[in-house]
């Protein structure tokens, strides 16, 4: 049977994977799935007349749904397929954590909008950054784009290198599924504002304790490849500490603060959302605005981050493994 913890060599293949093949379009990707799931799911539960606490309490049914069936999908997956061959039994559960993972697209895909502003074309810029941030980008300055580049990369590090990582290594493929879904649910709905206050309380607190360990190991693998990138290690550490917890959710400051301090820029401040402004507390304030010199250094930042997550996983995955190997029957 499936250890509950991925085997080093699959885990290595699928982070491989990852950095080569990134998320093509035309794979049937999960976290697509779980998002269609999410949808349907909203449509069957809410009611127009619902008040605060059935809005809760339906919310909490979605997301214990949700998550609890993708953690059910990928172990069924996964004894299914240890009746095949073992090389192809590797493939299926290497394939399936790499869907997990997300270095190579997020990286791409910030390089992408610098490489637009380096062409002169901001406009373009502005739209490639909507692929990748929630707020509006339409009249963003090249210092604004910057910021956003290096906050979105920073924060979306935990969730798309360092979380997974985290779980694919203690859990396995079906806990990394559940970290999944739980992140998906609240990116949809975990939103503080109406209409989803109520109805995604339960998703925002389920994605705060899912990622409550990763946050902070993600802000110390910045602070680390800050070191070894040439950046400033030490004040990203006392930036961190000090404004790590400023931020409105109790994750996302962490590697957003890390990476202010490693950069020496000011991050956080006003943006604008379905045209609202919105303000958050300042990480770094004593640092300059950003630019886009700085969102490249924070590409090459995450990059190493990635890469030290993934031996500290690999790490984990072999330690666990022996320990299950070495356990009586």
């Amino acid at each position: 049977m499936t250890s509950p913890s991925i085997a080093p060599s699959r885990l290595a293949l699928a982070y491989a994977l990852d950095w080569l093949a990134g998320d093509p379009e035309w794979f049937p990707h999960p976290v697509r799935a779980m998002g269609r799931a999410i949808t349907a799911g909203e449509r069957c539960l809410r009611n127009a007349g619902d008040g605060e606490a059935n809005e809760t309490v339906k919310g909490a049914l979605l997301a214990g749904t949700i998550v609890t069936g993708s953690w059910a999908f990928a172990r069924v997956a996964l004894r299914n397929s240890d009746k095949l061959p073992r090389p192809w039994a590797a493939l299926v559960e290497a394939a399936l954590a790499w869907t997990t993972l997300a270095t190579r697209n997020l990286l791409d895909e910030a390089k992408t909008v610098l490489d637009d502003l380096d062409a002169g074309d901001l406009d373009r810029a502005r739209r490639r950054l909507a692929r990748i941030v929630g707020r509006d980008t339409q009249s963003l300055a090249e210092e604004e784009i910057a910021r956003a580049i290096i906050e979105t990369v920073a924060e979306s590090a935990c969730d798309g290198i360092v979380a997974p990582l985290v779980w694919l290594s203690t859990g396995g493929v079906p806990a990394a599924f559940a970290y999944k879904a739980a992140n998906t649910l609240d990116s949809m709905i975990g939103h503080p504002e109406p209409p989803y206050r109520n109805f995604g309380h339960a998703a925002a607190r389920l994605d705060d304790v899912a990622n409550l360990v990763p946050a902070r190991l993600t802000a110390l693998c910045i602070v680390a490849a800050a070191f070894l990138a040439g950046c400033d290690a030490q004040l990203g550490w006392r930036v961190w500490l000090r404004d790590g917890g400023k931020h409105a959710s109790p994750n996302a400051g962490q590697s957003e603060a890390a990476m202010a301090g490693a950069l020496g820029v000011r991050l956080g401040g006003c943006n604008s959302y379905g045209g609202k402004l919105s303000s958050r507390p300042l990480l770094g304030a004593e640092g300059r605005p950003a630019r886009p010199a700085d969102a490249r250094k924070s590409i090459r930042i995450v990059a190493t981050a990635s890469v030290l997550a993934f031996g500290a996983a690999l790490v984990c995955s072999w330690w666990r493994s022996g320990k299950t190997r070495s356990a009586p029957l």
